[in-house]
């Protein structure tokens, strides 16, 4: 007589359930072998368990239904009726998306064919937001993955005064065409407590230069200001030295040299233009 911790061969007293249950099991990883590994068990042992030509102990029973997340009662049952369970415990497991995710993917799927002509590398410029007086130049990559189009972004601003201190921002963020116009929405990746937002006017020739439009968002200092300044995008090419490209980033004054005058003047804040702040377009 065998033990109970002993294997035992299946005889005409079992089914296949449970070696057709441990074959659906399997097939929600990469093969039969990471499961052997993971659950510390012989594969030619294990193999024998999926041709039903043998049976597992209590002890290796319970291993197998702790690695799996199921009963040993539930392994047992007949194969659809198991199927079903697994169907329903996965479900409950994975809710549906929240529905604001399909209709950014829908978005994103609309203004992929118009922010085609536009992916590549420009030069940020906008008064800076922790340094009033000055202007900031950042560097914007705008790329393709997975079909849909987003952006990097690198900023390099000043300490507290006084202090010879840079402090480095990087930006990650997703771009929108929509009814000509050109969104682009991110946020800080490492500290990830602010969202930027900058509407664009799109060019209409066929070569990119500049871009004019508004930014809106909060000073990186203490006192975290909302603000909004007008904004340009340069377009520096698909292809750049990024060494120089980001070394050229920094927060200059305004009478320096370091900035094209027209830029300069594309977004100067001083005077709004009416009751509403509106951007200026070339």
């Amino acid at each position: 007589m065998m033990g109970s911790g002993q294997e035992r061969t299946i005889g005409e007293d079992v089914d296949g359930a449970f070696a057709t249950n441990l074959r659906h099991l399997c097939g929600f990883y990469p093969s039969v072998a990471h499961v052997c590994r993971t659950i510390g068990i012989n594969r030619t042992q294990f193999n024998r368990y999926l041709a039903a030509s043998g049976r597992p102990s209590r002890h290796m029973l319970t291993r197998i239904c702790d690695f799996f997340g199921v009963s040993a009662a539930e392994i047992h049952l007949p194969p659809e009726e198991f199927e079903r369970l697994q169907l329903n415990a996965r479900q409950r497991k994975e809710p549906s998306p929240a529905p604001y995710v399909g209709v950014v993917e829908m978005l994103q799927r609309a203004s992929r064919p118009e922010m085609h002509k536009y992916l590549g590398y420009y030069h940020e410029y906008y008064c800076s937001m922790s340094s009033p007086g000055k202007i900031l130049r950042g560097l914007v990559h705008m790329f393709e993955r997975d079909g849909q189009v987003y952006f990097r972004k690198i900023e390099h601003v000043c300490g507290p005064p006084g202090l010879p201190v840079t402090f480095k921002f990087r930006y990650i963020g997703a771009a929108f065409f929509l009814n000509d116009r050109i969104f682009l929405v991110d946020t800080e990746s490492l500290t990830q407590n602010e969202i930027t937002e900058m509407i664009l006017f799109p060019t209409f020739k066929n070569k990119v230069g500049r871009l004019s439009g508004l930014l809106l968002g909060v000073s990186s200092g203490d006192y975290r200001r909302i603000a909004c300044s007008r904004f340009v995008l340069d377009w520096l090419g698909t292809r750049v030295n990024l060494r120089n490209a980001v070394k050229a980033c920094g927060v200059f004054d305004p009478d320096s040299g370091a900035i094209d005058p027209s830029v300069v003047a594309a977004i100067d804040n001083t005077s709004p233009g009416g009751p509403l702040f509106y951007a200026r377009d070339f």
